[in-house]
């Protein structure tokens, strides 16, 4: 069995122009990484970046134009038919027949993968149970609410057990209450089933909180990878120590090791510095050694946002 659940090299595509003579978009252009089995593995970047292109041809959805892709061990062209009964797909932009209500659509996509009679009610019951959505069973589709309709998509992913699941945009326009709750049954998945989740998403708090590895993708190009504490100290974006003080010697600040810049802002000052453990000390030893006076200190550690912002420029 191979340790990679992904394992993509060179990956390209483009879509021609069409008709009237409109431009070819290159979606990807030379993509290449690798998913460990088990692990969450994030893909982020703004619209148009080649994320959803991207899962759709890891999901066997489509084709590359160029370039060589496994999943789970196998053959992503030659071996597709092998590959589609271990994987499954959830998108943000779920949409199932209005009408249908939770345990048809469940029971529906169950029958694809070969369940039937009284093991493919078992998995529609312990879904439904799983997701919270037993006291919807006879509402249809399109009189559930949002964080319900992204429950059920999820919940749809899951009925063939995959041992690999493709989330597109899991949590896209969800309340801060319930995307919470979305991204704890999302890391439930790993923790309990072992399964390995290859998700995009434009949140960096979603990224950080439940990715092990992280991809920075524009353009079609994959900008940088890592966790995110490693992606951080890539970039140099580093810890800010904020310092309310009375007037002393804070320009001298910034000769002192590891402070990367000093700035005065809303009247304090701010240390961006490449280690707020390691530093502190040496920046309150050094203004009290020169008399000043310390009202307050904060420390603020960069989240993925400003790695992102730094890598897109």
């Amino acid at each position: 069995m191979s340790e990679l659940a992904v394992d993509v090299r060179d990956l390209r595509k483009t879509f021609t122009g069409g008709w009237f003579s409109r431009p070819a978009t290159e979606a990807l252009r030379g993509i290449t990484f690798s998913v460990p089995r088990g692990m969450i593995f994030g893909l982020l970047g703004p619209n148009g970046a080649g994320k959803t292109t991207l899962l759709s041809i890891l999901a066997t959805l489509l084709l590359p134009d160029g370039g060589q892709a496994a999943i789970l061990g196998l053959d992503l062209i030659r071996e597709a038919r092998a590959i589609r009964p271990r994987i499954n797909m959830a998108s943000g932009n779920a949409n199932f027949p209005w009408s249908l209500r939770p345990p048809e659509i469940l029971g529906f996509y169950g029958r694809l993968y070969g369940l039937h009679g009284r093991s493919l009610r078992r998995k529609v019951d312990e879904l439904l149970a799983v997701f919270e959505l037993e006291s919807h069973r006879r509402t249809p589709y399109n009189e559930l609410s949002t964080g319900f309709k992204q429950r059920l998509a999820l919940a749809k992913s899951l009925v063939n057990d995959p041992e690999l699941l493709f989330l597109d945009e899991p949590t896209m326009g969800l309340d801060p209450d319930i995307s919470a709750r979305l991204r704890r049954q999302i890391a439930s998945l790993r923790s309990e089933r072992g399964a390995t989740i290859l998700l995009t998403t434009h949140y960096m708090r979603e990224a950080e909180e439940l990715c092990d590895e992280i991809a920075f993708i524009k353009e079609g190009r994959i900008l940088a990878r890592g966790s995110a504490t490693a992606l951080k100290e890539r970039i140099k974006v580093g810890e800010v120590i904020a310092l309310t003080l009375d007037p002393g010697p804070w320009e001298s600040l910034g000769r002192l090791p590891g402070v990367l810049r000093c700035e005065v802002i809303d009247g304090g000052v701010e240390c961006t510095v490449d280690s707020a453990e390691k530093r502190l000390p040496e920046i309150l030893r050094f203004l009290h050694e020169r008399g000043a006076a310390i009202r307050g200190v904060k420390i603020h550690e960069p989240d993925l946002e400003e790695v992102f912002v730094e890598l897109a420029r």
